[in-house]
């Protein structure tokens, strides 16, 4: 089969390509930068989701399309969220059907729940996004299934929760880098919350999965062997042989001095970051269990293999372009806050 991969330089559509890749498969790639370490026999095409006519051409003879293409939260994008999130997933939706494309799997965000009104998060958890990434991430949701509905395209959604391994960066850069440097670690409230990740292995295990079903539906995934927050880090720090320490902030004053930071462009933390990071997240696994998938990676393992990579790395394998989460974090006013922590 012939696959095109929408983002495919980003951290998620890097994988899925090199995954596919490995399985034999014709790939194509479309973003707006390349990836000085895609493989030459993957095909790129230089190109925004946005352009119609670019994403036309990059459909044509596809079977599948992974949409991966997406500004994330950490972006502070503003109304670029919608207009690449949700204008360009319609477009991508559109073109496909147009050219015939018999499925479609699209890479979402647990920011459609917002903070959720129940735990463990499933499918008949309440979509409630709370800010403009998460809301332009569902409206990218619908539109996408509506259009495949109409077009009798399969369509197959996957949320992952925050995603760990060799390579990631972005806020992850910041707390590996403190911690390698001995500075505390800060937490809102007590930090005694479950929270969960997924290691990128993991989660493309599940992905390959759903592809190979082929059958409409959303997929939550999580790794099912987690800690609390706190707890997590605590033995991170200890992992790490760091001095650093896990203090805790109020809520409230963090919370609007956080907001205030992000206001003034002082702080990499979005409204994402400083209205959830205190709320327990969590999906429940056990679903994906029944189609023969389980997590290989605790939190724990993910994050000593994440903190490892970013100990033995080169500066020029955390340099890797455009990608949010490939590349590292400017941290703003929590530079000075390292400096006396």
């Amino acid at each position: 089969m012939k696959h095109l991969i929408t983002g495919g330089s980003g951290f998620i559509g890097n994988l899925v390509a090199k995954r596919l890749r490995e399985k034999g498969e014709e790939v194509r790639v479309i973003d707006i930068w390349e990836d000085p370490t895609r493989p030459s026999d993957i095909e790129f095409i230089k190109a925004s989701v946005n352009n119609r006519d670019a994403v036309r051409q990059a459909v044509q003879g596809v079977d599948v399309v992974h949409h991966n293409a997406a500004l994330v939260a950490q972006c502070d994008a503003g109304q670029q969220y919608y207009d690449v999130n949700t204008t360009g997933s319609k477009i991508v939706a559109e073109e496909a059907a147009k050219a015939g494309v018999k499925s479609i799997i699209h890479t979402s965000s647990t920011a459609v729940f917002g903070v959720p009104m129940e735990e463990p998060i499933t499918n008949t958890t309440p979509l409630l996004p709370m800010e403009d990434y998460g809301r332009s991430k569902l409206a990218g949701e619908l539109v996408m299934e509506a259009i495949c509905k109409e077009n009798d395209m399969t369509c197959i959604t996957i949320r992952p929760r925050a995603t760990l391994g060799a390579g990631r960066l972005g806020i992850f850069g910041i707390l590996f880098e403190w911690i390698s440097e001995n500075r505390n670690i800060y937490v809102i409230g007590s930090g005694d919350i479950k929270f969960q990740f997924i290691h990128a292995a993991d989660l493309m295990d599940l992905y390959m999965i759903a592809l190979e079903s082929n059958k409409p539906g959303t997929y939550n995934v999580g790794t099912d062997d987690f800690g609390t927050l706190r707890g997590d880090l605590e033995k991170l720090i200890q992992y790490a042989g760091s001095t650093s320490k896990v203090k805790s902030l109020p809520e409230g004053l963090a919370i609007n001095s956080l907001r205030a930071l992000y206001h003034m462009r002082l702080s990499p933390l979005v409204p994402w970051h400083y209205l959830t990071y205190h709320k327990a997240c969590y999906f429940d696994p056990k679903p994906l269990h029944d189609l023969g998938w389980k997590a290989q990676y605790s939190n724990m393992r993910m994050l000593e293999e994440s903190y490892d990579w970013f100990k033995n790395s080169q500066e020029e394998d955390r340099n890797l372009g455009k990608s949010a989460h490939r590349a590292p974090l400017a941290q703003g006013a929590l530079w000075l806050v390292k400096k006396f922590s």
